[in-house]
């Protein structure tokens, strides 16, 4: 019975108890979701958690503009709530990008579980403190210092690490990447990301096709976005 059951394969669930799974599944549900619905609104109560079974969402929040500024994308395994427990709102929203299955489960019947199997309560929060990290991470590359190039290199970097498909021409992001979605992604302009994209075409970085994008190879784009130099490699003069 617990081998048939869909949420065993979660990183979340890994080391939990065989139980843990399966009352974890008798007390949610599983829902498909279109693309673009918005699961979670930011300053809402927030009485239910949310884990991405497949597809992919994002989260995100508004500029004192109103512009919208991605923080994060998120596959399948995503536990989607920034908290589980409910004594405050949600601070970000969330919103699937592609069609999507998600399982929901109230906040308070997720809690009690973590409370009853400690290997359950480490996943929430390995889980919790990587998305931390990252959070990190992308506020370091936000410092005025870095070149726009570059910030846009480290996040398709990130994307093609997270997203890549192995294709004849490099690793392609399995993402829809319109201009104004990197641009959201960046809190920048979209004729400002529209240039820049141009500029990691024309070095050699990346391949556009419509909204895919394929980085050509992943070491250079790493060594770019790190230093802001094209790395030769072994290249020699003819």
């Amino acid at each position: 019975m617990y081998k048939k059951n869909p949420l065993s394969r979660l990183e979340l669930l890994r080391d939990a108890a065989p139980k843990t799974a399966e009352q974890l599944l008798q007390q949610g549900r599983m829902a498909v979701y279109p693309k673009g619905s918005v699961i979670i609104h930011a300053k809402e109560p927030l009485k239910t958690i949310f884990i991405q079974l497949t597809g992919k969402s994002i989260i995100y929040n508004l500029t004192h503009t109103g512009k919208r500024k991605i923080i994060f994308i998120l596959g399948a395994g995503a536990l989607l709530n920034e908290h589980v427990l409910d004594t405050h709102p949600a601070s970000v929203f969330c919103e699937t990008i592609e069609a999507s299955k998600i399982f929901a489960v109230p906040a308070f019947r997720f809690v009690a579980l973590m409370e009853r199997d400690f290997q359950f309560t480490k996943a929430v929060l390995t889980a919790q403190e990587r998305k931390i990290w990252r959070m990190g991470h992308q506020l370091k590359n936000t410092m005025g210092s870095i070149y726009m190039e570059k910030k846009l290199a480290a996040k398709l970097w990130k994307l093609s690490r997270d997203f890549g498909k192995e294709t004849p021409d490099g690793i392609m992001i399995d993402i829809q990447l319109s201009i104004t979605f990197l641009a959201d992604m960046l809190g920048a302009p979209r004729e400002t990301t529209s240039r820049l994209c141009k500029t990691l075409v024309d070095l050699g970085l990346i391949q556009m096709d419509r909204k895919r994008i394929t980085i050509l190879d992943p070491e250079k784009m790493s060594h770019y976005y790190k230093t802001g130099q094209i790395d030769r490699g072994s290249v020699q003069d003819p």
